[in-house]
């Protein structure tokens, strides 16, 4: 849905272009829209700003390709899994893999207890289900830890 002139100024932002005025920031943007292969952004002529943009379309570039990359070797089929992200030709979860290695597990372990994946698709894992996180609410209940607002209490009646 984004151009790829938008994904690199976002990116921009990400790396501090969102500390500067918003009109720099716009003049910014104009430059890289009308420009795509630009390197460098300066706005005047000896400006003490200088965007550096080779960098930031570079490592855009990369992650573009690693996305692709990645859409390639997982799969999502309402008929397998429910419609869970999973390896393709297998039933095994992206979530579950990335789940393991945010708890410590190396990718060799995971390899051998999942011989159908290599270290490149356990590699991937983080990075996909950052990039297309899991819909709906969030697992964790944060109100499962405070204390209610109101209690009431209720007598038993002791008729009989």
């Amino acid at each position: 849905m984004l151009t790829r002139e938008q994904l690199l100024y976002l990116r921009l932002e990400a790396k501090g272009v969102r500390l500067l005025p918003m009109a720099t920031r716009r003049a910014i943007a104009k430059k890289i829209e009308k420009s795509p292969e630009i390197d460098v952004v300066c706005l005047t002529e000896g400006s003490v700003l200088v965007v550096q943009v080779k960098s930031a379309r570079q490592e855009l570039d990369q992650d573009l390709e690693r996305l692709q990359r990645a859409q390639e070797m997982i799969v999502s089929d309402p008929d397998i899994m429910r419609g869970s992200p999973v390896y393709r030709g297998t039933r095994i979860p992206v979530q579950l893999v990335a789940d393991m290695l945010n708890q410590g597990a190396t990718p060799e372990e995971i390899v051998e207890g999942y011989p159908s994946l290599d270290k490149e698709k356990v590699a991937i894992a983080p990075f996909y289900v950052q990039a297309f996180p899991r819909r709906g609410r969030p697992v964790t209940k944060p109100w499962a830890k405070t204390k209610p607002i109101r209690t009431t209490r209720h007598r038993r009646s002791l008729a009989g």
